[in-house]
């Protein structure tokens, strides 16, 4: 696990941004276990952690070179 002063929390607009894709397939893809899961910030926030997202770009990324 990484220390607490290197966790950053990304919202909603930023990881459409990071990944390209949508809202909605961000939540279908989420929703189906393929994405990683928001985690609640406040009762009305939620977020990713930054770490998880770029590890998921990661996986993608080898697995349409065939690394996997």
């Amino acid at each position: 696990m990484q220390s607490p002063d290197a966790i950053r929390f990304s919202r909603l607009p930023e990881v459409c941004h990071q990944t390209g894709l949508s809202r909605t397939h961000i939540y279908r893809l989420e929703s189906k276990g393929r994405f990683p899961r928001r985690i609640r910030l406040t009762e009305a926030t939620t977020a990713w952690v930054e770490s998880e997202i770029q590890q998921w770009c990661a996986e993608r990324i080898a697995a349409s070179r065939g690394d996997v």
